[in-house]
């Protein structure tokens, strides 16, 4: 199954008017960020999402599946290089200051 988007609609990213959707689902093995408010993750065994600060500056993510989240510039809490979401697992994550931050979360496995 492809990926599936909302609404398309416009958010300002770092100054920039980014074209995104409200809500995406992620059913491929590897996703990058284009400025979804909320994204899930689903159908697969196992997905990688990468975080693109240059369209994505604040993000909720609902695993249905395990997924692994790697930023793609800077570290998730000025410490973790990746982060893994259990099935079932959330959270919310905020780029600031070069870094992204975990601002709630239910389900993280540090590895």
């Amino acid at each position: 199954m492809p990926i599936q988007r909302s609404i398309q609609m416009q958010r300002v990213i770092s100054g920039r008017v980014v074209e995104t959707s409200e809500s995406c689902f992620v059913t491929d093995e590897t996703y990058t960020t284009e400025g979804e408010y909320v994204l899930i993750t689903k159908d697969k065994r196992n997905i990688t999402v990468y975080l693109d600060d240059t369209k994505t500056d604040h993000l909720i993510i609902k695993s249905l599946t395990n997924t692994k989240i790697i930023p793609l510039k800077g570290r998730i809490d000025e410490e973790f290089s990746e982060m893994n979401l259990s099935k079932g697992s959330s959270v919310e994550l905020y780029y600031s200051f070069s870094n992204w931050y975990i601002l709630s979360s239910d389900g993280i496995k540090e590895q």
